[in-house]
């Protein structure tokens, strides 16, 4: 029985997705509240971790790969690679941190760098922490804006509340 589950699980399709953004913008928090409907307050700083869930995309089901990245530039280096093996990327920003929202715009360049010879990238740009309402230094008008720019959805978030977490 367990190894027909298992074999059941390895036939589904596997989307591999990868978060990207600046160092502290709640990355790994919005990974573990997906994964496991937690809200983790203190994490330490990711180098990089992968998750892996069963979810229903389109009426199908599949798993989903989540590529946790690291923030932090001493990792730019390995980033192409995660880059180059991602499908679908989502480009997180604090939305009370302007700098980490201005990161996005480098990261998406990195990742058309990367990806140049494929015609559709899916992104999607999320504004998390929105919780933090009183805290917001990236008005909403600029984010929705900027994602319009892209031709990409806009979305915000927060890891905290769980507000938008499973958000198709």
């Amino acid at each position: 029985m367990a190894a027909n589950k298992n074999k059941n699980q390895s036939s589904l399709v596997l989307h591999k997705v990868i978060m990207v953004g600046s160092g502290g913008v709640g990355k790994s928090a919005l990974t573990l509240q997906f994964m496991y409907d937690e809200f983790v307050e203190d994490y330490e700083p990711t180098k990089a971790d992968s998750y892996r869930k069963k979810v229903v995309l389109d009426g199908e089901e599949v798993q989903i790969d989540i590529l946790d990245t690291a923030g932090q530039e001493d990792y730019a280096a390995i980033r192409d690679n995660y880059f180059r093996s991602g499908e679908g990327f989502l480009l997180v920003f604090s939305i009370t941190e302007h700098e980490s929202f201005t990161a996005t715009a480098e990261f998406r360049e990195q990742i058309l760098r990367v990806k140049a010879e494929e015609d559709k990238i899916p992104l999607l740009v999320v504004g998390n922490k929105s919780d933090l309402e009183e805290r917001r230094q990236v008005p909403i008008e600029e984010s929705r804006s900027k994602a319009e720019e892209w031709g990409v959805q806009y979305v915000e978030t927060s890891a905290k509340t769980r507000a938008n977490v499973d958000k198709d």
